[in-house]
Protein backbone atom coordinates (compact mmCIF):
# COMPACT_ATOMS: atom_id res chain seq x y z
CA UNK A 1 0.00 0.00 0.00
CA UNK A 2 1.28 3.44 -0.88
CA UNK A 3 1.86 5.47 2.27
CA UNK A 4 -0.09 8.70 2.42
CA UNK A 5 0.21 11.59 4.80
CA UNK A 6 -3.00 11.52 6.82
CA UNK A 7 -4.55 14.98 7.03
CA UNK A 8 -7.98 16.55 6.70
CA UNK A 9 -7.65 16.85 2.92
CA UNK A 10 -6.81 13.15 2.60
CA UNK A 11 -9.72 12.16 4.86
CA UNK A 12 -12.05 14.21 2.64
CA UNK A 13 -10.59 12.44 -0.39
CA UNK A 14 -11.47 9.07 1.17
CA UNK A 15 -14.98 10.29 1.99
CA UNK A 16 -15.71 11.60 -1.51
CA UNK A 17 -14.18 8.53 -3.19
CA UNK A 18 -16.67 6.26 -1.43
CA UNK A 19 -19.41 8.86 -1.77
CA UNK A 20 -18.87 8.55 -5.53
CA UNK A 21 -18.68 4.73 -5.51
CA UNK A 22 -21.83 4.10 -3.49
CA UNK A 23 -24.53 5.37 -5.92
CA UNK A 24 -23.01 3.29 -8.75
CA UNK A 25 -23.25 0.00 -6.86
CA UNK A 26 -26.56 -1.24 -8.24
CA UNK A 27 -27.42 -4.76 -7.14
CA UNK A 28 -25.89 -4.81 -3.68
CA UNK A 29 -22.43 -5.21 -2.17
CA UNK A 30 -21.03 -7.62 -4.76
CA UNK A 31 -21.71 -5.08 -7.52
CA UNK A 32 -19.45 -2.68 -5.63
CA UNK A 33 -16.39 -4.91 -6.07
CA UNK A 34 -15.31 -3.86 -9.60
CA UNK A 35 -16.09 -0.19 -8.93
CA UNK A 36 -14.17 -0.15 -5.65
CA UNK A 37 -11.26 -2.02 -7.22
CA UNK A 38 -11.03 0.52 -10.03
CA UNK A 39 -11.12 3.44 -7.58
CA UNK A 40 -8.85 2.30 -4.73
CA UNK A 41 -6.47 -0.03 -6.62
CA UNK A 42 -6.02 1.40 -10.12
CA UNK A 43 -6.93 5.07 -9.76
CA UNK A 44 -5.95 6.04 -6.20
CA UNK A 45 -3.41 3.23 -5.69
CA UNK A 46 -4.25 3.05 -1.99
CA UNK A 47 -4.17 -0.74 -1.86
CA UNK A 48 -2.77 -3.51 -4.05
CA UNK A 49 -4.77 -6.12 -5.98
CA UNK A 50 -3.85 -8.84 -3.49
CA UNK A 51 -5.01 -6.66 -0.59
CA UNK A 52 -8.42 -5.91 -2.10
CA UNK A 53 -8.93 -9.64 -2.72
CA UNK A 54 -8.07 -10.34 0.94
CA UNK A 55 -10.44 -7.60 2.08
CA UNK A 56 -13.37 -9.05 0.14
CA UNK A 57 -12.53 -12.51 1.51
CA UNK A 58 -12.54 -11.21 5.09
CA UNK A 59 -15.82 -9.30 4.86
CA UNK A 60 -17.63 -12.44 3.70
CA UNK A 61 -17.11 -13.87 7.18
CA UNK A 62 -18.32 -10.72 8.95
CA UNK A 63 -21.91 -9.76 9.78
CA UNK A 64 -23.40 -6.68 8.14
CA UNK A 65 -23.62 -5.17 4.68
CA UNK A 66 -20.80 -6.07 2.28
CA UNK A 67 -20.46 -2.53 0.91
CA UNK A 68 -20.25 -0.94 4.36
CA UNK A 69 -17.78 -3.51 5.68
CA UNK A 70 -15.58 -3.27 2.58
CA UNK A 71 -15.50 0.53 2.64
CA UNK A 72 -14.76 0.64 6.37
CA UNK A 73 -11.96 -1.92 6.09
CA UNK A 74 -10.32 -0.14 3.14
CA UNK A 75 -10.65 3.19 4.94
CA UNK A 76 -9.07 1.73 8.07
CA UNK A 77 -6.20 0.18 6.12
CA UNK A 78 -5.50 3.48 4.38
CA UNK A 79 -5.94 5.96 7.26
CA UNK A 80 -6.81 4.15 10.48
CA UNK A 81 -9.97 4.76 12.51
CA UNK A 82 -10.61 8.20 11.00
CA UNK A 83 -10.28 6.75 7.50
CA UNK A 84 -12.73 3.98 8.37
CA UNK A 85 -15.28 6.52 9.63
CA UNK A 86 -14.83 8.68 6.51
CA UNK A 87 -15.30 5.69 4.19
CA UNK A 88 -18.29 4.48 6.22
CA UNK A 89 -20.04 7.85 6.02
CA UNK A 90 -19.15 8.20 2.35
CA UNK A 91 -20.73 4.89 1.40
CA UNK A 92 -23.78 5.27 3.67
CA UNK A 93 -25.00 8.83 3.04
CA UNK A 94 -25.71 8.70 -0.72
CA UNK A 95 -27.26 5.25 -0.41
CA UNK A 96 -29.56 6.45 2.36
CA UNK A 97 -30.63 9.53 0.38
CA UNK A 98 -31.23 7.51 -2.79
CA UNK A 99 -33.13 4.85 -0.85
CA UNK A 100 -35.49 7.44 0.64
CA UNK A 101 -36.13 9.16 -2.72
CA UNK A 102 -36.47 6.04 -4.85
CA UNK A 103 -38.36 4.20 -2.14
CA UNK A 104 -41.06 6.84 -2.25
CA UNK A 105 -41.07 6.81 -6.06
CA UNK A 106 -41.16 3.02 -6.27
CA UNK A 107 -44.20 2.81 -4.03
CA UNK A 108 -45.97 5.17 -6.40
CA UNK A 109 -44.72 3.78 -9.72
CA UNK A 110 -43.81 0.16 -8.92
CA UNK A 111 -46.36 -1.20 -11.42
CA UNK A 112 -45.36 1.21 -14.18
CA UNK A 113 -44.35 -0.57 -17.39
CA UNK A 114 -41.22 1.53 -17.96
CA UNK A 115 -40.02 1.15 -14.37
CA UNK A 116 -40.34 -2.64 -14.59
CA UNK A 117 -38.63 -2.67 -18.00
CA UNK A 118 -35.73 -0.57 -16.67
CA UNK A 119 -35.23 -2.88 -13.67
CA UNK A 120 -35.27 -5.90 -15.97
CA UNK A 121 -32.45 -4.34 -17.98
CA UNK A 122 -30.39 -3.42 -14.91
CA UNK A 123 -30.38 -6.94 -13.40
CA UNK A 124 -28.26 -8.64 -16.11
CA UNK A 125 -25.85 -5.69 -16.06
CA UNK A 126 -25.32 -6.31 -12.34
CA UNK A 127 -24.61 -9.99 -13.08
CA UNK A 128 -22.03 -8.91 -15.68
CA UNK A 129 -20.36 -6.54 -13.19
CA UNK A 130 -20.05 -9.29 -10.59
CA UNK A 131 -18.72 -11.76 -13.19
CA UNK A 132 -16.16 -9.18 -14.36
CA UNK A 133 -14.99 -8.62 -10.77
CA UNK A 134 -14.71 -12.38 -10.18
CA UNK A 135 -12.62 -12.78 -13.34
CA UNK A 136 -10.22 -9.99 -12.32
CA UNK A 137 -9.88 -11.37 -8.79
CA UNK A 138 -9.19 -14.86 -10.17
CA UNK A 139 -6.04 -13.55 -11.88
CA UNK A 140 -4.59 -12.81 -8.44
CA UNK A 141 -6.22 -15.58 -6.38
CA UNK A 142 -5.98 -18.69 -8.59
CA UNK A 143 -2.22 -19.14 -8.52
CA UNK A 144 -2.13 -22.94 -9.03
CA UNK A 145 -4.21 -26.10 -9.49
CA UNK A 146 -4.80 -26.39 -5.74
CA UNK A 147 -6.47 -22.98 -5.68
CA UNK A 148 -8.60 -23.99 -8.67
CA UNK A 149 -9.70 -27.14 -6.83
CA UNK A 150 -10.58 -25.17 -3.69
CA UNK A 151 -12.55 -22.70 -5.82
CA UNK A 152 -14.50 -25.48 -7.55
CA UNK A 153 -15.28 -27.21 -4.25
CA UNK A 154 -16.38 -23.91 -2.69
CA UNK A 155 -18.70 -23.10 -5.62
CA UNK A 156 -20.38 -26.52 -5.42
CA UNK A 157 -20.77 -26.22 -1.64
CA UNK A 158 -22.28 -22.72 -1.80
CA UNK A 159 -24.65 -23.65 -4.63
CA UNK A 160 -26.27 -26.26 -2.41
CA UNK A 161 -25.66 -24.71 1.02
CA UNK A 162 -25.81 -20.90 0.79
CA UNK A 163 -25.69 -20.48 4.58
CA UNK A 164 -22.21 -22.01 4.85
CA UNK A 165 -20.24 -18.96 3.67
CA UNK A 166 -18.34 -18.61 6.95
CA UNK A 167 -17.59 -22.36 7.07
CA UNK A 168 -16.31 -22.30 3.47
CA UNK A 169 -14.01 -19.33 4.17
CA UNK A 170 -12.59 -20.88 7.35
CA UNK A 171 -12.16 -24.23 5.59
CA UNK A 172 -10.31 -22.50 2.75
CA UNK A 173 -7.97 -20.82 5.24
CA UNK A 174 -7.26 -24.11 7.03
CA UNK A 175 -6.70 -25.95 3.73
CA UNK A 176 -4.30 -23.23 2.61
CA UNK A 177 -2.22 -23.47 5.79
CA UNK A 178 -2.17 -27.28 5.74
CA UNK A 179 -1.25 -27.58 2.05
CA UNK A 180 1.53 -24.97 2.23
CA UNK A 181 3.03 -26.71 5.29
CA UNK A 182 2.88 -30.09 3.53
CA UNK A 183 4.74 -28.65 0.53
CA UNK A 184 7.39 -27.15 2.81
CA UNK A 185 7.93 -30.48 4.60
CA UNK A 186 8.22 -32.28 1.26
CA UNK A 187 10.73 -29.66 0.07
CA UNK A 188 8.48 -28.67 -2.79
CA UNK A 189 8.39 -25.10 -4.14
CA UNK A 190 5.84 -22.85 -2.46
CA UNK A 191 4.40 -19.83 -4.27
CA UNK A 192 2.01 -17.51 -2.46
CA UNK A 193 1.95 -14.99 -5.31
CA UNK A 194 1.00 -15.64 -8.92
CA UNK A 195 3.99 -15.47 -11.26
CA UNK A 196 2.41 -12.68 -13.32
CA UNK A 197 2.03 -10.55 -10.19
CA UNK A 198 5.67 -10.74 -9.14
CA UNK A 199 7.88 -7.76 -9.68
Amino acid sequence: MEKKRINFKFILEIFFSFFKISPLSFGGGFAMIPIMEEEVVHKKKWVKKEQIVDIFAIIQSLPGAIAVNAASLVGYQVAGIVGAIAAFLGVILPTFAIMVIFGAMLITYQHNFYVQAALQGIRPVVVAMIASAAFKMSKVSLIDKTCLAITALSIVTLLYHKSLIFVVIVSGAILGIVLVNIRIKLNRPVSLVKASERK
